[in-house]
């Protein structure tokens, strides 16, 4: 079968149009390689750990869980809880930073006792769960001036939880601008202060 003229003038219409298209995919490339030349990269490998699932629980034990404390049951700071990020310990909570924030100052509230729901508290752990929250919001508050909060829990894996088996409050400062284009244009999140800074301005703040 032989093509007819208007066909071949339909397959040579085709042709340019994919050369065109080509040409612009060629040009986008070019302009993308020539703006990520000038793109600051901040690295934050140890997210990496948590996405790869290699810094969540093997299970759902106590023993594998990265919240129960060894010295549960201590109500003051130790010396090894500057390495934990640990803010603060009251009767049968304590907050600590989030080691894989969403956002700067992203910290937790998380109750000693190794439980997985807000309703297995009991009154005087959701008493002291309760006082605690409101401790580190105004401790944030006073250190950090955001402009909001993003509170809550995740309740079970398919809710969300990376640790399901031990529950845990988010505390999350928002600042006006702190969502904009600049992580998706220029490929880079930026945070303000990093966890030493946050750990200490809120351990200041945390009396206040």
């Amino acid at each position: 079968m032989t093509e007819t003229a208007e066909n071949v003038s339909d397959n040579e219409q085709n042709c340019k149009n994919l050369t065109e298209i080509d040409r612009n995919c060629a040009n986008l490339t070019e302009t993308e390689r020539e703006i990520g030349e000038y793109n600051e990269r901040i690295y934050n490998p140890q997210r990496m750990a948590y996405i790869n699932g290699d810094a969540k629980p093997k299970s759902t034990d106590a023993r594998d869980c990265p919240f129960c404390l060894p010295t549960t049951g201590i109500h003051e700071l130790t010396d090894d809880d500057t390495e934990r990020f640990i803010i603060a310990r009251s009767e049968f909570c304590f907050s600590v930073l989030n080691l894989y924030p969403y956002n700067t100052g992203h910290a937790m509230v998380i109750p000693y006792r190794h439980t997985p729901f807000y309703t297995d508290l009991t009154p005087d752990e959701l008493q002291d769960f309760t006082a605690t929250t409101v401790k580190l919001i105004n401790a944030i508050k006073h250190a950090s001036s955001p402009d909001g909060f993003n509170i809550g829990m995740n309740q079970g894996r398919v809710a969300g939880a990376g640790v399901s088996a031990h529950l845990h409050q988010h505390i999350i400062p928002r600042w006006l601008g702190d969502a904009n284009f600049f992580p998706i244009i220029g490929k880079t999140k930026p945070m303000p202060f990093n966890l030493d800074d946050s750990l200490r301005m809120y351990r200041d703040a945390f009396g206040s």
